[in-house]
């Protein structure tokens, strides 16, 4: 098994590009909220094989024992997330998140349940509920083979930790496409002002979807000639349709007269996105769902727009102790400190702007890639791409 980090690549931010208005924190990265580690496993063996588990721990106890309060927006339900109706039915998270490739879900909710049953206090427990998103990673791995094992997940798991998080072709990220090129893992933060509570909210993003890629307002996928349609829309294609993720495999041999047009299977618009978002903030289930709706604006910011094959999931959750539900505490009732309705709106813009910045820096931190059948997804081309900002003002001088 080989590994793939790919830091050599600079995020949005390290090129000048600043999206929305207010400060990231420390790592500008989900684990700038206290106690929030991610780990990766990333699986790439020979020609074929391109995938991999995230692992996203939101403490770092035993999650069952003390467990935090969550939330499910669904933007749209083509996926086969697990897990997530317990979290909508009862509002809480008692296992590590994990992320994987559609076919090997079911093991990594395995890897997860396994994890928890053997962890020291849990010898009694007979029942988990392992949380567990997917993407489909299928044109660059052969995902038919399910290579994801449950010691991969045992591994990521294992491995997370705070401070920087690797972006880009690793754990999950390895081999998912996004706007049309290559993406990968995305992270990014932000950091209320001391007057609007001084809160963090953290994103990670598995992003894995089509649309007319938009970097600060800039149409940069249209001036690119490479985003949904983009073959469709011009005259000369002899098709004049669209092109679904069945029957995509049909432009590997497609010469369009118009040379201009990236040839690209990603003019495709589905595929799907997983949001995850943390926050230090003493919110319980329905705010949290409330934020959660608001991250999933995030993806219209950048120019997705939920295609009918995209399986959109954003699952938020809070690490403040004052709202957790510690089982220790054996009582009929419990006591709550929350925030108001009212001071909710600053969370919501971060959660929006966060998303936003994960998602482009989930393919601008990713490296082309060549995989199953000699397919090959190609990274941004960041040079033209900041000409192309620098035209519409969307980067710093």
């Amino acid at each position: 098994m080989e590994t793939a980090h790919s830091q050599d690549r600079q995020r949005v931010r390290d090129l000048g590009i600043k999206i929305g208005i207010l400060e990231t924190g420390h790592w500008n990265a989900i684990t700038d909220v206290e106690g929030v580690k991610v780990g990766h496993e990333t699986i790439i063996e020979g020609d074929d094989i391109r995938t991999g588990v995230t692992a996203i721990l939101p403490h770092p106890g035993n999650m069952f024992l003390d467990r935090v309060p969550a939330a499910v927006y669904v933007g749209n339900g083509f996926g086969k997330a697990l897990g997530f109706t317990q979290v909508q039915e009862l509002g809480e998270l008692e296992t590590p998140l994990a992320l994987t490739n559609t076919m090997s879900i079911f093991t990594a909710a395995n890897g997860v349940a396994d994890y928890m049953l053997n962890l020291p206090g849990n010898e009694n427990v007979f029942s988990v509920n392992p949380v567990v998103g997917e993407t489909n990673d299928g044109w660059l791995n052969d995902i038919r083979a399910r290579v994801v094992e449950i010691d991969h997940v045992h591994k990521a798991i294992e491995a997370a930790e705070s401070g920087r998080v690797a972006e880009g072709n690793v754990g999950a990220g390895t081999g998912v496409r996004a706007l049309g090129f290559k993406s990968g893992i995305g992270t990014a933060s932000r950091q209320l002002p001391e007057n609007r509570g001084g809160y963090t909210i953290g994103v990670l993003v598995q992003s894995n979807f089509g649309g007319i890629l938009t970097i600060n307002g800039a149409p940069a996928g249209e001036e690119l000639e490479n985003h949904y349609m983009a073959v469709s829309m011009h005259e000369s294609d002899p098709r004049q349709a669209d092109i679904s993720y069945e029957n995509i495999a049909a432009l590997e041999n497609y010469t369009p007269s118009n040379q201009s047009v990236r040839l690209d299977p990603n003019e495709d618009a589905d595929g799907s996105i997983m949001i995850v978002v943390a926050t230090d903030a003493p919110i319980t289930s329905r705010n949290l769902e409330r934020l959660a709706k608001r991250a999933f604006l995030g993806i219209a910011r950048v120019g997705g727009f939920a295609s009918n094959g995209s399986g959109d999931y954003v699952i938020a959750f809070s690490t403040h102790p004052d709202v957790r539900n510690n089982l220790d505490n054996t009582g009929l009732t419990q006591t709550n400190t929350e925030l108001k309705n009212d001071a909710m709106t600053p969370l919501f813009l971060a959660a929006v702007e966060a998303t936003e910045e994960a998602i482009l820096n989930s393919v601008f931190m990713a490296e082309t890639m060549t995989g199953t059948q000699g397919r090959t997804i190609e990274s941004i081309p960041v040079n033209e791409v900041m000409e192309i900002l620098k035209k519409y003002r969307a980067v710093e001088p």
